[in-house]
C-alpha cells in the first residue's frame, strides 16, 4: 500500500461503527481490523489501549507480528464506518521544551533584554505538568479559553498551536526506580502527532516564575492512531551536537532521534514543515529525565516533545514564531497537522493527523 497505512505501519487506535461499543483496532489502508473479532483477545474488547498496552514489550511485538499475519485478505471495517475516539486513557501529562530553535525564538520574544534560554536548559530536558484531563482526540472543536492577561480578564486574543510528537508509556515503572536512557523501547508503546493549544496572552503573564498553567491546560489534541514504535525502526537519527556533555543519566552521545517531518496546516494551506530530527534532546532523555529522581510511569503516561521548530523560517512549529507575535488564530480557524516517517520497507508511513477548529469562546 502507498498511502502510509500498509505492512509497516499498522498503528492502533479505539474505534465504534453505528453507535456501538468502543473497542481496538489496527488501521490498515482505509480500514480498520477489529481485533477482539480477529482474535478473541479480552484487552481488546476494551475502551482505550491501556489494558493491552500495559502488557509489555514482548507482547507488543508478538501481536504486531500476528497482526500483519491477519489484515490481508481480513474483513476490514471501512475507514468512513468508523467512528474514531481517544485511543488512551491518559494517566499523567508532561510536555517538553526539547527544541533549541524554539527555545531560542520564544525567549527572544518573551524576553529580549536578557539571555534566550534559561541557565539550566542546555543541561536537561525541561518539561513541566500538563493537564491529562484535557487531552481529546482529533477533530474535537477548541473553545477559546478565558484567562487573566496584562490587560484583565477575558478571551484570549493570541490563540497559538505547538506542532508536537507524543509519546505513549504502555509498561509502567515502579515508584522510587528510574528508568534509565536504553528503556525507551521497554515503556513506551508508541507515538501520536499532538498539538498542545496555547493561550500566548495569558501564558506570558502567568509563566514566571513556575512554567505554563492556564495559558497549556484547556486542549492538547492528539491523532485517535498511535504509531507503534517498532514501525519506527527506520526512522532513528543522530542527534545534534549537545554542548556541554549532559549528565550521565541523560546518555550523552548514545541516544537518537527520529526522522519525522511535521506539516503545520492553516485552514488548508501548509504554513510551516518543521523536522523533528533537529530537536536538541531526544526521547530516551526525556524520559530518563522523567524518571530519574523515582517518579514512576503509569500505562497512559503522555510525554511531549514541546514545540519542534527547525532553524529556518518556515520551519517553525507555533504560530507565535511563524508571525513574531503578530497574528494568531481566529475563530473558525482550522489547524491539522501531519507527519510522516521513513518505513521499514524503504517507503514512508503516515502518522495519523490531528485536527482541530477553533470555536468561539463560552458566555
Amino acid at each position: 500500500m502507498s498511502d502510509g497505512f500498509g505492512l509497516d505501519h499498522l498503528p492502533y487506535g479505539v474505534f465504534s461503527v453505528a453507535g456501538g461499543e468502543r473497542r481496538v483496532g489496527v488501521r490498515y489502508g482505509d480500514g480498520v481490523l477489529d481485533l477482539h473479532a480477529a482474535t478473541g483477545r479480552p484487552e481488546f474488547a476494551q475502551p482505550s489501549l491501556n489494558a493491552f498496552m500495559a502488557l509489555g514489550a514482548e507482547v507488543w511485538r508478538q501481536t504486531r507480528e500476528e497482526v500483519a499475519g491477519l489484515v490481508d485478505g481480513a474483513d476490514l471495517v471501512a475507514l468512513d464506518d468508523a467512528v474514531l475516539h481517544l485511543p488512551v486513557e491518559v494517566a499523567d501529562y508532561v510536555d517538553f521544551y526539547a527544541s533549541l530553535d524554539h527555545a531560542t525564538n520564544v525567549g527572544q520574544i518573551f524576553r529580549p533584554d536578557a539571555p534566550s534560554l534559561p541557565a539550566a536548559w542546555r543541561h536537561l530536558p525541561i518539561g513541566y505538568h500538563g493537564r491529562a484531563g484535557t487531552v481529546v482526540v482529533s477533530g474535537t472543536p477548541i473553545t477559546r479559553p478565558h484567562g487573566l492577561t496584562r490587560d484583565g480578564y477575558g478571551p484570549s486574543q493570541r490563540l497559538d498551536i505547538e506542532a508536537e510528537l507524543g509519546f505513549v508509556v504502555g509498561a509502567p515503572s515502579e515508584l522510587g526506580s528510574s528508568v534509565p536512557f536504553t528503556g525507551l523501547g521497554d515503556h513506551v508503546f508508541g507515538v501520536t502527532a499532538l498539538n498542545d493549544w496555547s493561550a500566548r496572552d495569558v501564558q506570558a503573564f502567568e509563566y514566571v516564575p513556575l512554567g505554563p498553567f492556564l495559558g497549556k491546560s484547556f486542549a492538547t489534541s492528539i491523532s485517535p492512531w498511535v504509531t507503534p514504535l517498532a514501525a519506527l525502526d527506520a526512522a532513528w537519527v543522530d542527534l545534534p551536537a549537545q554542548e556541554p556533555e549532559p549528565a550521565a543519566y541523560l546518555g550523552p552521545g548514545a541516544t537518537h532521534g527520529l526522522d519525522i517531518a511535521v506539516e503545520v496546516v492553516l485552514n488548508g494551506e501548509v504554513v510551516s514543515r518543521p523536522p523533528y530530527r533537529t530537536q536538541y534532546w531526544s526521547p530516551a532523555q526525556m524520559l530518563a529525565h522523567l524518571t530519574v529522581n523515582g517518579a514512576s510511569l503509569r500505562t497512559g503516561d503522555l510525554f511531549a516533545s514541546g514545540t519542534i521548530s527547525g532553524a529556518e523560517p518556515d520551519q517553525r512549529g507555533s504560530l507565535l514564531e511563524l508571525w513574531w507575535n503578530e497574528r494568531f488564530l481566529e475563530d473558525g480557524d482550522e489547524v491539522v497537522l501531519r507527519a510522516s516517517a521513513p518505513g521499514t520497507g524503504g517507503g514512508r508511513i503516515t502518522l495519523g493527523e490531528v485536527a482541530g477548529r477553533v470555536v468561539g469562546s463560552r458566555p
